[in-house]
């Protein structure tokens, strides 16, 4: 699949929901394609204050480097309202950065008043992989790190 001359990984058959529900394809005015390979995809997101993305699924977790925000509304395929940000006490800091895990079939609606920008980076490796990485990353002192 393709889009804006770009590849876009096919969903594997573990995924239960269409590649027409990708991001990129079914919310494009929203979501910017930035980089992919068969490690990691990258996206811009952008949320002009007041609008509603189309319903669109993230088939990867990884994090999410929010660098404007407003409060929002998460919702799922049948309108029912799956994560409300006023509800969730204190707004973030932004710039802040933050895990975000794969997201099945959601509409946001930005609830004003400053456009919500986040940069995504979606992992393409398995949640057991993740979490060996973040484990190694917690128990691995700075100075070894930088070793090649």
């Amino acid at each position: 699949m393709t889009v804006n001359n770009s590849p876009v990984s096919t969903i594997s058959e573990s995924w239960p929901w269409p590649d027409s529900l990708d991001a990129l394809v079914a919310a494009p005015k929203h979501h910017t394609l930035l980089l992919e390979d068969d490690r990691v995809r990258v996206l811009q997101t952008t949320i002009p204050a007041g609008d509603v993305v189309p319903l669109h699924t993230h088939r990867w977790g990884g994090f999410a480097y929010v660098q404007s925000w407003s409060h929002f509304i998460r919702r799922d395929e049948r309108r029912r309202v799956l994560f409300d940000s006023r509800e969730a006490g204190e707004p973030p800091a932004v710039p802040c950065a933050q895990w975000m895990p794969p997201l099945p079939p959601h509409t946001v609606e930005n609830l004003g008043p400053r456009e919500i920008s986040i940069l995504i980076v979606e992992i393409k490796i398995g949640e057991r992989k993740i979490v060996e990485l973040q484990n190694s990353a917690v128990s691995t002192p700075p100075s070894e790190v930088n070793r090649g």
